[in-house]
């Protein structure tokens, strides 16, 4: 879980594979319209952007980058949370709610 701006940069960067775990929650104390990007990330992934009540609304896939001038994947509106999987290990639909949450 990347909770602080800290942990959210460092995000997945340098990751070869996620041993024994499904994912990384990004987690943001307010509403947030918010971009990622691959540089310096190792496998593809899927992003997965939540809104304030948990609802999923949109995804990308994301692929590695070691340049400086790598794609930027904006939200698709006001987030609160923010999924990274192996990409293609997970289907989640529109309107898909995260389970285990406080809707903020």
């Amino acid at each position: 879980m990347a909770e602080t701006p800290s942990q959210r940069r460092q995000g997945l960067r340098h990751v070869e594979r996620l041993d024994g775990i499904d994912g990384m929650l990004f987690v943001y104390s307010s509403p947030s319209s918010t971009a990622y990007g691959m540089r310096d990330t190792l496998m593809p992934l899927d992003i997965w952007w939540f809104d304030s009540g948990g609802y999923l609304l949109g995804s990308a896939e994301m692929e590695p980058c070691d340049t400086m001038e790598c794609t930027s994947y904006g939200s698709p509106g006001m987030i609160m949370w923010v999924l990274e999987t192996p990409m293609g290990e997970y289907e989640f639909a529109v309107g898909s709610r995260l389970s285990g949450i406080e809707s903020r």
